[in-house]
């Protein structure tokens, strides 16, 4: 029996692409038994079991790049993190390891190919981080969702082949009925689909809160809004305190959309965050997006993937220090411009790479027959 452990997560972003290429390594081998690792209290904890995989947790927490006390606790939990890793590792004895980025994947590739444990990595963003980099001379292969990686990276160990996205992406543009009636959203109304990553995004929120104050833009509008879980609280009572959020309104506020590929299929323009996974996401739905990096990422990493899409007119940038100000006057000129909506999907849609997780699993699938790593 094949056996395969995928570790990582902490977000959305690395969460759902591991649940993508699981999926995708059992359909190609259906007895294959797979095993989960990420960090204790994450988001993997809850979407891994539900998607019908095993998972280990690992104590492991991020090291903060700011003087904190949090920092002082972190060598602790990165030994005892390697010690459980090795400790599950051992026990399952896995054929080959697959690492998608967070908390759990370094400890977890560290330990694999200490081991001798054939080791694969899935770098989402167009500029690696640290660990990753680190880890890239010991794998023995590295997929990337970019070109010209090799500035990074061994060139001989560079597998192009996009980043996994939810296999419910595919077919949008059928999907849109199905959305609107699923949001209980009006046919006739222009949809602004607001997504700040899964734990949402304060300054996106704040900005949305802006434009629906400032009635910018005005028109025939409804909002679709995925605001976070520490932030739909507040939010909520704010607009009930505002009169604005009633049974009439044109706000749907939601903690957490489940249904993302509906959320996609019935937005005619996003407002998102530029994480890896959601851009690939924004580039196989194929609208027009503004997009807000986040610039509390490690090494600024959505900045960079933002540009890269920016760069080749498929979407606008909006610096997150400008977004509360400038996101009204931006919103409302992409909206009256069908000439520069039509560009920018046309273009999003120009870097959508498809089955990327069938490509992963079968590299991951290769490195097995050649046996143990060098």
């Amino acid at each position: 029996m094949t056996k395969i452990i995928i570790s990582g997560g902490g977000t959305g972003g690395h969460v759902f692409p591991a649940i993508a290429i699981a999926n995708a390594i059992k359909a190609k081998r259906p007895d294959a038994d797979l095993l989960f690792i990420g960090a204790r209290g994450k988001l993997e904890m809850e979407k891994v079991p539900a998607a019908g995989y095993r998972i280990e947790g690992l104590t492991i927490a991020g090291f903060q790049r700011r003087l904190t006390l949090k920092n002082l606790s972190f060598p602790f939990k990165l030994m005892a993190s390697m010690i459980r890793a090795r400790k599950l590792i051992a026990g399952f004895r896995p054929d080959v390891v697959i690492g998608v980025g967070g908390y759990a994947s370094g400890p977890v590739l560290r330990t694999a190919v200490a081991m001798k444990i054939p080791a694969l990595i899935q770098e989402q963003n167009s500029f690696p981080g640290i660990t990753n980099r680190m880890l890239a001379g010991k794998v023995q292969k590295i997929c990337v969702a970019y070109s010209g990686m090799e500035k990074y990276f061994p060139k001989d160990k560079l597998v192009l082949t996009g980043n996994p996205i939810r296999q419910d992406m595919k077919g949008l543009e059928d999907k849109r009925n199905e959305g609107l009636k699923e949001f209980t959203l009006a046919e006739n109304k222009i949809t602004i689909l607001v997504i700040g990553g899964s734990l949402g995004a304060g300054t996106i929120n704040r900005s949305v809160l802006n434009c629906i104050n400032s009635g910018k833009p005005a028109g025939n509008i409804q909002w679709l809004w995925q605001c976070g879980r520490n932030y739909f609280e507040n939010l909520s009572n704010e607009l009930n305190a505002s009169g604005i959020n009633n049974e009439k309104s044109d706000i749907r506020l939601h903690a957490f959309i489940n249904r993302m590929e509906l959320a996609y299929s019935a937005a005619d323009v996003v407002i998102s965050r530029a994480g890896a996974i959601a851009i690939s996401e924004l580039c196989a739905a194929g609208k027009p997006v503004i997009l807000v990096p986040s610039p509390n990422v490690a090494e600024d990493h959505q900045t960079k993937n933002a540009l890269a899409l920016s760069e080749r007119r498929a979407a606008i940038l909006l610096k997150d220090s400008e977004a509360e100000v400038n996101l009204p006057d931006t919103l409302t000129k992409l909206i009256a411009d069908k000439g520069l909506q039509e560009e920018l999907k046309r273009n999003i849609l120009s870097m959508a790479v498809p089955a990327a997780a069938e490509k992963i699993a079968t590299e991951a699938l290769a490195l097995i027959q050649h046996g143990k790593a060098e």
